[in-house]
């Protein structure tokens, strides 16, 4: 083995040489003597790696393209998709997207390996949300989970199988925070809370690139968007977005902060514009914030077409602007606009975009590829006999069934009709969504098998000792149903409404699956109205007619409003779409094999008239009537303030009692203030509870909202058992940031909430 020095002069001889020999032969010998040495940092091998490179090829690694040819057949001869092959062969392409499998991503990383100048080999991104091939529920019912381990395992099956199948880089989790139900990304996120936000958004980006990112079973998770897009307007994709700077540093902020605390490899910018600038090209949000402020080391890749959408925004003049914009803004990796590699060279030589941000862009990409292990070995992600034994594992079916338990909410269980008796009762199952084997897999499903999840009524029938009758009812969606195709809802047939309620009348009892489908919430998915789409209440108001004895599964991708269901419907479960273990888990909780503990991470508005709606309002001057009848407070005349369902709430099986709270106050000397409470199991099963506390701030130099989660624990009790719980609260949990984006804690006198929901009363005071 050569020493350090002998290593350091055979470096430097084949730099000397570089000009007089074949190129080729020297960069091989770079390649396999300096990037895979020991003896130099990544930032060394990064910069050695610059200097070998021309414009053009570093520029190349900002530049991104989907999957554009089967990469194991023969090369395109014309158009577009040959010209994009000639860029892999140039080394003009950084990234791959939507290449998956083994065959597939070794085939195209061969191309760039094999034929281009340098070899430099490709990261390939994927849309890995919540599961590969078999699939965890969609995240927000993953946040109603407040299960920290979970969450995190939940991701590393997800790395687990996407590594096995080629895939390096995942463009998850999204971080945003959203108050507004009408959004359809809210599914994709943890809901409206920036603390519980946070706390998901670390055990994800944990998931995804375990401890050691080299490791060919973990892989580089993406924060986005940066930021502000679930506050877009009226919840319209897309559309902008206008916040003030007490909200985008206390709400929008600290979960993407966490997420680079947490050591997020990229980050991904948004599609809107926030205060008159798109995200893309806003130097403050890129550079400032998250390069700055932040000292964020990875890289910033553009959503897809988001920097030649500048033009349309009406910020670019035109593409060459765009791109010109985009990069000085701290922009790196350029997603399907295709305008970095063909305007950047130019805008370089014309003295308009400084080469020293080609080469900041370049060297933070190159860095991510280095600390994936892909210089060591391009093709160490494609392994086909790893592939087919790691993707459907029964460990990973089993660790998603989990998460999808957790993740159910008990909305409503009146009289206790659930659980269900396990034998001797006619059961009538209603709803097409009862049936439906691919809808629970939820929105981004991109690479899972048409009709692989287990459908409730697969669920249900799996439990043998009652009668269970199905009838389909109405259907929810008509035709295409595809990720890219406009749905069109059935707001017209009820001619299956006879069926189903001549089954609910010789019914003991009857199951009703009614909501959303799967692709009626995600990207491009808002909606207008938040209720049961098409005939859907129809029919359950037609079979509530003739059998009251309901239990309503919701199936759904964001809060709905159900305030009739709510007053008639004796019980509810929050039901999501749980991927695909998603009727064994309902069929659990329903059944009683499962207590349910999932609380709800966003609140349910009783009609869509009140949203955005939220827990941690601010008090505003008139908080409430002076007098009764008096009409000049915060309120609305027609409908409640109040949500249908709070943030935080879901019911057991079992009842628990809350001791009021007690205050330490040592933060004069330590800097902390202890709260603690005991919890007891009242009812008459095992049951899990997540303890919540909140806190409010009575005044402050910037107003705060009337409370805040600051501290959650989930804790498992038998009947009658009482366990203490204790929280501290430091600076962090105290403090806030004012509007010159100062950390402040102020002295003052403080509120604190403890119980099961973000509308307990009980409250203790104290003041620092």
């Amino acid at each position: 083995m050569k020493s350090k020095t002998l290593y350091l002069l055979f470096f430097f001889s084949i730099l000397q040489l570089s000009s007089c020999k074949e190129k080729k032969i020297d960069l091989l010998a770079f390649e396999s003597e300096v990037l895979k040495s020991e003896i130099l940092s990544i930032d060394q091998k990064v910069e050695k790696l610059l200097d070998q490179m021309t414009l053009e090829e570093k520029i190349g690694q900002m530049n991104q393209y989907s999957g554009f040819w089967d990469f194991t057949g023969p090369s395109p001869k014309a158009g577009d998709a040959a010209q994009k092959m000639e860029h892999l062969k140039k080394g003009w392409v950084g990234s791959m997207l939507n290449v998956t499998g083994v065959k597939n991503v070794r085939a195209v990383q061969k191309i760039v390996v094999e034929e281009s100048r340098l070899g430099i080999p490709l990261i390939i991104g994927f849309d890995v949300i919540h599961g590969y091939k078999t699939i965890s529920p969609i995240p927000l019912a993953e946040a109603a989970s407040w299960d920290l381990e979970a969450i995190k395992k939940s991701a590393q099956v997800a790395a687990l199988e996407a590594s096995a199948a080629g895939i390096n880089w995942t463009f998850a989790p999204m971080v945003d925070i959203s108050r507004d139900a009408r959004w359809g990304r809210v599914m994709e996120g943890a809901g409206e809370d920036p603390y519980l936000g946070s706390k998901i958004a670390v055990a994800r980006v944990e998931g995804f690139q375990g401890s050691d990112l080299s490791d060919p079973s973990t892989i580089a998770a993406c924060a986005k968007h940066f930021a502000a897009y679930g506050f877009v307007e009226a919840g319209r994709e897309y559309n902008t977005a206008d916040v003030g700077t007490s909200t985008l540093n206390n709400i929008i902020f600290p979960p993407f902060k966490a997420a680079k605390d947490a050591g997020v490899k990229t980050f991904m910018n948004s599609f809107n514009d926030l205060n008159g600038i798109p995200a893309t090209g806003d130097i403050y949000l890129q550079r400032t914030v998250l390069k700055e402020n932040w000292n964020f080391d990875g890289f910033v890749v553009s959503d897809w077409g988001s920097i030649s959408e500048m033009v349309a925004h009406g910020y670019a003049r035109d593409d060459n602007h765009a791109a010109q914009l985009a990069v000085n803004a701290g922009s790196d990796m350029d997603m399907e606009s295709h305008l970095y590699v063909t305007e950047l060279a130019s805008l370089v030589k014309q003295e308009k975009v400084d080469e020293a941000l080609i080469n900041d862009a370049a060297g933070r990409i190159l860095k991510v590829k280095f600390e994936l292990g892909l210089f060591d070995d391009p093709y160490k992600y494609c392994d086909e006999a790893r592939e087919a034994s790691v993707i459907g594992s029964q460990s990973n079916v089993e660790e998603v069934l989990d998460l999808a338990k957790k993740s159910i909410v008990l909305l409503k269980n009146q009289n206790n009709v659930l659980p269900l008796s396990k034998k001797g009762q006619k059961i009538a199952v209603i709803g097409a969504l009862a049936a439906d084997k691919t809808s629970p897999l939820g929105n981004w499903r991109l690479a899972a098998d048409t009709n692989s999840a287990v459908s409730l009524l697969e669920g249900l029938k799996s439990y043998s000792g009652n009668t269970i009758t199905y009838a389909k009812g109405a259907d929810v969606v008509i035709g295409k149903t595809g990720f890219v195709s406009e749905l069109t809802i059935n707001t017209t047939d009820t001619s299956g409404f006879k069926e189903a309620i001549m089954l609910a009348k010789k019914s003991d009892l009857v199951i009703m699956a009614l909501g959303e489908h799967a692709m009626q919430s995600g990207e491009g998915r808002s909606r207008a109205y938040l209720g049961l789409p098409g005939v859907q209440q129809q029919l359950l108001e037609a079979v509530f007619a003739v059998n009251n004895n309901i239990v309503l599964v919701l199936s759904n991708g964001r809060p709905l409003t159900i305030p009739w269901a709510a007053k008639h419907i004796p019980t509810i479960i929050e039901g999501w779409h749980l991927g695909t273990q998603s009727g064994n888990a309902l069929a659990q909780v329903i059944y009683g094999d499962y207590n349910p503990s999932g609380k709800l991470p966003m609140s349910f508005p009783r009609s869509v008239g009140q949203v955005p709606l939220y827990y941690n309002y601010k008090n505003t001057g008139r908080p409430s009537p002076v007098n009764p009848g008096q009409v000049f407070w915060t309120h609305y005349i027609d409908q409640k303030n109040t949500p249908q369902y709070p943030f935080g709430f879901g019911l057991s099986y079992t009842t628990f009692a809350y001791s009021k709270p007690m205050v330490v106050n040592t933060y004069s000397q330590d800097k902390q203030v202890t709260v603690s409470v005991k919890i007891t199991n009242t009812g008459k099963s095992e049951g899990k509870e997540t303890v919540q506390l909140y806190l409010r701030d009575l005044y402050a130099s910037v107003i705060r909202p009337i409370r805040e989660l600051k501290g959650f624990e989930q804790v498992v009790l038998t009947p009658g058992q009482t366990k203490e719980i204790t929280f501290t609260l430091t600076d962090q949990e105290l403090g806030f940031f004012n509007n010159q984006q100062q950390w402040l804690v102020e002295k003052g006198d403080f509120q604190v909430y403890v119980g099961g929901d973000s509308q307990t009363i009980n409250q203790v005071n104290f003041k620092l």
